[in-house]
């Protein structure tokens, strides 16, 4: 028999026999019966039907006894459901016929969370935290595997809710209930883990183009809507499945809609075609070149960068030469190690001159990110003079100058004056000194067995962005630097839910703003500049996350 199992090294395994037969019962399909054969067979009694609970499997041995499965017939069908159920037992599972007490996973198939939940309330069952509703994958792996695998979450069916309850005995067995998803970013917890990367990567599309064509609003929507589709520990198989889920407007699910049908978002695929997205895609490439001078260029009948190079009449700043000159670098991704490289460099030369400056990477790597295109740093320094802040970054690019490291550098002084703050216009770029570098870095110090074996070019032009501020501001640019969504929604939640201005420099209650623009506590006392006075600032306790996030738990 084709679907036996066999024995190996001590634990079943399932058998070619044993998949083929599984996909036959799961796409087989009834086929006409041969007229002649109709006419010779002669009337047929009717077989009392027998139900997949009552039907009666030899004994097996449990090898699991800590898991007790019932695998949910809705949308796979009785015959289907028992030879899974009959090989789940072969393999050492325990499997119930009858959902009962006793049992702690459910397992579906082609079945959403929402139609799991909506099933048990018909049978009149209350789901509690310990039961888990997995998607039939997870028993398909455990099978394949000789045991059970671990639960993940493209596993889980449904988020368990396990929020704090007044009564301890109530919250043993709490409701098994579908997240409520905040709508701010920044009280979402998001791993660089992403489970619906179709349509994350739909929406950034999208995104990006209606920012080509300067839409804000639109932009924003799409964004906004990755952001939350990013947060889900589950992958959306079905609309029920974003039922509830915030930012997800009628444009938003129409394009999931289609995909989840087609695959594909027609939408999305006009966009990649479109000689204006892919111009602009193109000359914003180029480091110097924003919305204006893609605009510009495509107007005038440009649609290549050698042609733009090579047109006499075009005049060219600084930034935009350097980025010509360094655009195969500037333009492939910068590694985890090349910017932990760079961050080795940007210290020997700040604690050359100060060593006891802090010097922090920001951005997309301190969010967790294996790579990027440039690389942020933060420099503070405790009990510094103003003297000794404006003349730290100076004295560094005269250094990297003299050492042949620098092929170009813009350097914005400082404007932060304390008594002009806050800023009308919270989204600026904050007024702290910075500097835009590229700087030249060679291959050895990534990898020293790498430039013995490579001829010619022994280093890589690397962007890197220096930001300088005071001591007592640290925390504040720090959350700002390190960017992502969450440090955006943070802001807007701020200013909608709080009444209050967040930027790169302070917290700003508007009836509490003081002389110096620090935030003062209703009492009077001023609160701390670290990381935890957005907690206090916005009244909020630790346990409700908005500011209290680790850098890699904010959306990528």
């Amino acid at each position: 028999m084709t679907s036996e199992l066999f024995m190996k090294e001590g634990s079943l395994s399932l058998t070619s026999g044993d998949t083929d037969r599984w996909h036959r019962q799961k796409h087989q399909k009834l086929l006409p019966m041969d007229p002649l054969q109709m006419a010779h067979s002669g009337p047929r009694k009717k077989r009392p039907r027998q139900m997949g609970a009552s039907m009666v499997s030899p004994p097996h041995d449990i090898k699991f006894r800590d898991l007790v499965l019932y695998i949910l017939e809705k949308k796979m069908g009785t015959t289907r459901r028992a030879f899974l159920m009959e090989l789940a037992r072969r393999k050492g599972f325990r499997v119930e016929n009858e959902l009962s007490d006793s049992v702690t996973h459910i397992v579906a198939e082609n079945n959403s969370g929402s139609d799991v939940l909506e099933w048990l309330q018909v049978q009149n069952v209350k789901a509690s935290s310990q039961l888990e509703l997995l998607d039939i994958s997870w028993l398909i792996e455990s099978m394949e595997a000789g045991k059970p695998v671990e639960v993940t979450g493209k596993h889980q069916l449904v988020r368990r809710d396990y929020s704090a309850s007044p009564n301890p005995e109530l919250q043993k067995t709490p409701p098994l209930v579908v997240k409520k998803i905040p709508l701010y970013a920044c009280q979402r917890r998001t791993t660089l883990n992403n489970f619906n990367h179709i349509f994350t990567d739909a929406f950034e599309v999208l995104a990006e183009n209606y920012e080509f064509k300067e839409n804000e609003i639109s932009s924003a929507t799409f964004m906004r809507a990755a952001s939350v589709l990013k947060s889900l520990p589950f992958t959306i198989i079905s609309m029920k499945d974003t039922e509830g889920i915030p930012c997800l407007g009628d444009k938003v699910k129409c394009v999931i809609e289609e995909i989840i049908e087609d695959g594909e978002s027609s939408e999305v695929k006009a966009v990649l075609n479109d000689e204006r997205y892919q111009s602009f895609k193109l000359f914003t490439s180029v480091f110097g070149v924003g919305l204006k001078t893609s605009e510009k260029w495509f107007r005038m009948g440009f649609r290549t960068l050698s042609k733009i190079k090579s047109d006499k009449t075009l005049k060219f700043t600084q930034m935009q030469k350097a980025g010509f000159l360094y655009y195969e670098d500037l333009v492939s991704c910068v590694t985890r190690a090349e910017a932990e490289a760079v961050g080795v460099l940007v210290k020997e030369a700040v604690w050359a001159f100060l060593p006891d400056a802090f010097v922090t990477m920001t951005g997309g790597f301190r969010r967790g990110k294996k790579i990027g295109h440039d690389v942020d740093f933060l420099i503070t320094i405790p009990g510094s003079t103003d003297e000794e802040e404006e003349q730290l970054l100076p004295k560094v690019i005269n250094l990297w100058q003299r050492k042949e490291l620098l092929l170009y550098y813009d350097l914005v002084e400082s404007t932060f004056e304390k008594l002009k703050l806050p800023s009308r216009k919270v989204d600026a770029l904050d007024h702290f000194q910075k500097c835009f570098l590229i700087l030249k870095l060679h291959h050895q110090r990534v990898d020293s067995g790498k430039c013995s074996q490579q001829e010619g070019k022994t280093w890589k032009a690397i962007r890197v962005d220096l930001v300088m501020c005071p001591y007592e501001r640290r925390a504040f640019a720090l959350l700002g630097w390190t960017g992502s969504r969450f440090e955006r929604d943070l802001r807007r939640y701020a200013t909608h839910e709080r009444k209050m201005i967040l930027d790169n420099h302070a917290l700003y209650d508007k009836t509490k703003i003081t002389v110096e623009g620090s935030w003062k506590d209703p009492d009077g006392s001023t609160v701390p500049t670290w990381p935890r006075i957005y907690l206090k600032g916005f009244g909020l306790k630790d346990d409700e996350l908005v500011g209290s996030l680790e850098p890699v738990q904010r959306e990528h």
